[in-house]
């Protein structure tokens, strides 16, 4: 049996990638018709990289194909040039992967993260058994304004969003929130259109106030003006969240820059805090005092994943004093980039538009996380990085 699968037609990069991925196990196949009659006799699969000869079209109908049959299956397409084009094609099919051939070190890569997703897939689906699924609940939030915070919960959200799960993005900044306006949402239905249903949500009265962004993807808005945001109280936020878990896999919270009742609310509720620093002193002072107030709260510090947004920034901290000032450890790093400075004024998520990006690249490490991948080692040796047991 065979987990793995390479599917070259062409037999010099057949050759060239033949020993190490024989090596940890894996099957070669020189065509899409090969690879119809393999998976029927090895439903165990967990990777298929389909490389550069592979027609494009054979591809993407291969994958969305099992997408729907064999969910668990992460496919890695490998490309000669990735053409802008073909990229939101490939996202749409359900390639979980797409890199250049000359990207070796990418290439290894992204085969370790899809075949951590596919185990961690898989572990989920045995667990789950007959089950409703319930959603998981992140609470992205800074005490300072200006960190990026919504831009990391509106991207994270999307990033969520892929592989068939079902995801709402809430937002809690119930005065001024932004994500009607990241993701160019009109503002017509909102947490306020929900009040008088106070005490006697259900299902359908949750469905009236959402917004639906894309397949996979609804947006709880926050209210239209300040003085409608006023009226939400704390039980509230638990009375939505208590309905909207059954419907949902994730809910991703975006937050004010204040701890208000109502964010205390959907922290209380959280499986997973995403708290977030940037490189100057005014955000360190106020990502140290949200820390110290996640250990009066009992909050699980495993469950504490800090985003250090702008990593780049040159301005005479590294990450490792930062991570020293703050007393927690980076989960991941968000490069500065001028790119998400447009994305947000065109109100399209970067994640969505440029999923290569060094930014979305980030975030998708974050998405990793939160569904229980582990992070990938940065030293790899071999096909797939190392032998996998």
């Amino acid at each position: 049996m065979s987990l793995y699968v390479y599917v070259e037609p062409d037999e010099e990069r057949r050759t060239h990638w033949g020993n190490d991925f024989r090596a940890i196990g894996g099957t070669m196949l020189k065509s899409m018709s090969e690879l119809e009659s393999y998976l029927p006799r090895y439903p165990e699969t967990l990777l298929v990289v389909i490389g550069a000869e592979v027609d494009l079209d054979e591809a993407l109908m291969f994958t969305a194909y099992q997408r729907l049959q064999r969910p668990v299956i992460g496919v890695v397409l490998i490309r000669k040039v990735i053409a802008a084009d073909a990229v939101l094609r490939c996202l749409q099919s359900g390639i979980r992967e797409l890199v250049s051939e000359e990207d070796e070190e990418g290439i290894r890569n992204a085969t370790v993260r899809s075949v951590d997703l596919s185990k961690a897939l898989s572990t989920s689906m045995r667990g789950a058994g007959d089950h409703a699924p319930y959603a998981r609940v992140v609470t992205v939030f800074a005490g300072k304004g200006g960190c990026g915070r919504s831009v990391v919960a509106v991207n994270l959200a999307v990033a969520l969003a892929g592989g068939g799960r079902r995801v709402l993005i809430m937002d809690l900044d119930l005065q001024f929130g932004d994500v009607a306006i990241m993701m160019k949402l009109s503002p017509e239905r909102s947490i306020a259109g929900g009040l008088q249903m106070a005490g006697r949500l259900d299902e359908p009265g949750l469905r009236s106030i959402v917004t639906t962004y894309r397949q996979g993807l609804d947006a709880l808005l926050a209210p239209a003006s300040p003085a409608e945001g006023e009226q939400v109280r704390r039980e509230f936020v638990v009375e939505l969240l208590d309905v909207a878990r059954p419907l949902y896999d994730y809910i991703v919270v975006d937050t004010p820059a204040v701890v208000t009742d109502q964010v205390l609310a959907a922290l209380d509720m959280s499986d997973w805090f995403v708290p977030i620093v940037t490189p100057d002193l005014p955000t360190l002072k106020s990502v140290r005092l949200t820390s110290e107030m996640f250990d009066l709260l009992d909050y699980p510090k495993d469950k504490r994943l800090l985003v250090f947004n702008r990593a780049n920034t040159q301005v005479g901290l590294s990450p490792a004093e930062v991570e020293l000032a703050v007393g927690m450890p980076f989960a991941v790093q968000v490069p500065s980039s001028r790119d998400v400075i447009v994305s947000v004024n065109q109100g399209e998520p970067i994640v969505m538009t440029d999923p290569l990006h060094p930014v979305s690249r980030g975030i998708r490490e974050l998405a990793d996380r939160v569904t229980g991948v582990e992070a990938a080692p940065q030293r790899r040796r071999g096909f797939l990085g190392r032998l996998f047991k």
